[in-house]
């Protein structure tokens, strides 16, 4: 007979073994995303309607592109954690497999179109 306890058993670890890292991912993500989606609301959006010149003039400053391109970094990660949780509460079997694998590839693909249009721009 064991003697372990329920906590011993269930202590910093969820489900899979990762459910505490995992949350404190979100968490702290959110905490990045709640500073810098208002500056890319700002930074953004006074760019809108500009010509072309004033963009790259404007995405060639280091602040500027540093938060769009955080904000596309940190952003996308989140989606990615939030869209893996969706699907492993949702989807069985292989389909879940296959899911997470198109999302992640997906993600990382707008990921580095993205990144790579700030970096083109900016320089």
């Amino acid at each position: 007979m064991r003697f372990v306890t329920v906590r011993k058993r269930a202590e910093a670890l969820g489900a899979s073994g990762g459910g505490t890292e995992h949350f404190w991912l979100m968490i702290v993500n959110s905490i990045a995303l709640l500073v810098l989606v208002p500056l890319f609301v700002f930074t953004f959006g006074s760019l809108l309607g500009r010509p072309h010149e004033e963009v790259v003039a404007t995405l060639g400053r280091p602040f500027p592109a540093l938060v769009i391109g955080l904000t596309l970094l940190v952003g996308l990660y989140h989606f990615r954690q939030g869209a893996q949780v969706v699907i492993e509460d949702y989807v069985q079997g292989l389909a879940r497999r296959l899911l997470i694998a198109a999302m992640v590839i997906a993600t990382y693909g707008v990921l580095a179109v993205g990144l790579f249009a700030v970096a083109r721009l900016a320089f």
